[in-house]
């Protein structure tokens, strides 16, 4: 296979992912950090937090795929330096996300017994979680316009914001997780509740720094609050043609996890501890996938855009290499993290310590999987413009493949919790063909900005 020679090619991919590798780094050292200091609250206080979890984590799904319609759109327009055109994509993407978050918000802050009780029957975990989720409600508006203003500076090349906005949400958090959780610094012990308090309170740190940065220091966009008030028809024809099917997308697989986190909420509190502990193991070591997949994303948008396909086909054909090389080394760091879960989770049973290391094993062969067909099909074939063939293969495999597959293995014969975990995962595996069939062809280089009329 023919690979890209010149240095400043890997140099571009490192400067743009690595930065977003961190970012996510320290983004789910939060996720972690929650987890480890609410698992001295025993099992019951993990699984509520891991219910009530779902629903943030459906939420940034969003957020990620309103980011990948971004750079799907922005990054091809900022290609030819059209700062107007990209501005008004900012602000279509910026609408929707408060509108969906003000929804999810006011449903959860509500009915929040309610919401959780689709995901388990466990009284005692949704006494829990609800407890947690009704402040943790008050996060949803302020993440998302964050992440949103985040992925905006992302697709005009300018990563490192984000990093810093993450460092600064994991002290904090961290911090506050110490002191009202366990009742420090003369502040009352709240338990779980204290742990929603301390993400809240990141949240809108989160915000207030992204609010500076946009606002007064970028200076490529030079946005003003009126460019979020600005439409355009044409872009707007556009986001619907191919950023919504990103979206939409993301959400798929929100629901996806939404649904996943159903069937693991009826295998008991046990089964969602080790589950709990696992995905956020899981979350940590692999970000390197995620953000070199962004990366390239970037890189392919804006070479899409400039027209030079030739460079276009060489990019995606190195870039598969690089997603194959990180799931190798990927997969061995997730197998060496088994050693580190007794003393992380030293307050849980040991039950729950062996079930979670049976399911670390599982996605240390799954991971080899994601890292190659996720990538490609996210990473380019979406980045280069086709991005309803990502939405629809996603459509079949979830719902034709993973969750009968999983719902059988639990619900009819009632199989060990990792069984029904690989089941949850087997189509990491199965896409790599669909994958390589898809990136190989080129049929999905897709020119967004020649069909706009300004």
């Amino acid at each position: 296979m023919v690979m890209v020679r010149e240095k400043s090619f890997y140099k571009t991919l490192v400067t743009l992912s690595l930065p977003i590798v961190l970012q996510n780094v320290i983004t789910f050292l939060v996720g972690l950090a929650d987890n480890v200091m609410v698992s001295r609250l025993g099992e019951t206080a993990v699984s509520g937090v891991y219910v009530a979890n779902q629903i943030t984590t459906f939420l940034q799904l969003l957020v990620t795929g309103l980011g990948a319609a971004l750079t799907v759109l922005s990054a091809q327009y900022w290609g030819i330096n059209d700062k107007r055109s990209v501005k008004r994509i900012i602000a279509t993407v910026f609408r929707f996300s408060l509108y969906v978050s003000l929804v999810l918000f006011l449903v959860v802050f509500f009915f929040p017994e309610a919401v959780l009780s689709v995901f388990t029957d466990e009284t005692q975990v949704i006494t829990e979680g609800a407890r947690y989720i009704r402040i943790l409600s008050f996060t949803y508006i302020p993440f998302c316009i964050t992440n949103v203003l985040i992925a905006a500076m992302r697709c005009v090349e300018t990563v490192k914001i984000g990093t810093k906005v993450a460092f600064c949400a994991l002290f904090i958090n961290v911090f506050f997780n110490w002191v009202l959780i366990f009742g420090k610094l003369s502040f009352p012990a709240l338990g779980i509740r204290g742990a929603a308090f301390a993400t809240l309170i990141s949240r809108l740190a989160e915000l207030a720094i992204m609010i500076v940065y946009v606002f007064v220091i970028d200076k490529k966009l030079k946005m003003r609050v009126s460019d979020f008030f600005k439409r355009d028809k044409a872009l707007l024809r556009q986001f619907i043609s191919y950023g919504l099917p990103v979206i939409f997308g993301d959400l798929l697989w929100g629901i996806n996890l939404v649904t996943q986190a159903v069937i693991v909420g009826h295998l008991g509190t046990v089964s969602i501890a080790a589950v709990s502990i696992a995905n956020n193991i899981f979350s940590i070591v692999s970000v390197g996938l995620y953000g070199v997949r962004d990366g390239s994303a970037i890189i392919i948008g804006k070479t899409v855009g400039a027209g030079d396909n030739d460079r276009v086909k060489l990019y995606a054909k190195t870039l598969q290499v690089v997603y194959v090389m990180l799931g190798v080394v990927t997969s061995i760091l997730i197998t060496l993290t088994k050693l580190l879960i007794p003393y992380l989770y030293s307050g849980m049973d040991a039950q729950t310590i062996e079930l979670a290391k049976n399911l670390i094993t599982v996605l240390s062969v799954t991971v080899l999987g994601t890292a190659y067909q996720m990538a490609s099909l996210t990473g380019i074939v979406r980045a280069g413009g086709e991005t309803k063939f990502v939405l629809i293969n996603d459509l079949i495999f979830v719902w034709l493949v993973v969750i009968p597959s999983a719902a059988i293995a639990a619900f009819v014969f009632s199989a060990p919790t990792w069984i029904v975990f690989a089941c949850l995962k087997c189509d990491q595996i199965i896409k790599c063909a669909v994958a390589a069939v898809k990136v190989n062809r080129f049929n999905w280089i897709k020119n967004l900005t020649k069909t706009h009329i300004s």
